[in-house]
């Protein structure tokens, strides 16, 4: 089943962020707990792990670009 992964609040004040680094590409598969990029924030760098299984269709949001929270940033399909 595909699904749109969005950009989570990783702290309270925290309104938007920059994937500086993807780790998982188009056609990659992931397990559960895999990093699957990197967001940074005014005040933190943070890894964001895969919820499930799957296999990363597309990135919305490249490296360096800024996401506002609840924005997509990767469709994936669930295992």
């Amino acid at each position: 089943m595909k699904a749109k992964l969005k950009l989570a609040r990783i702290g309270m004040n925290m309104e938007e962020g920059t994937i500086t680094k993807w780790h998982v590409a188009a056609g990659d598969r992931f397990k559960m707990g895999d990093v699957l990029y990197e967001v940074e924030t005014e005040k933190v760098s943070n890894e964001v792990e895969a919820p499930g299984d799957g296999v990363m269709l597309e990135v919305l949001v490249g490296e360096d670009e800024i996401a506002a929270v609840g924005q997509d940033v990767c469709i994936v399909e669930s295992a």
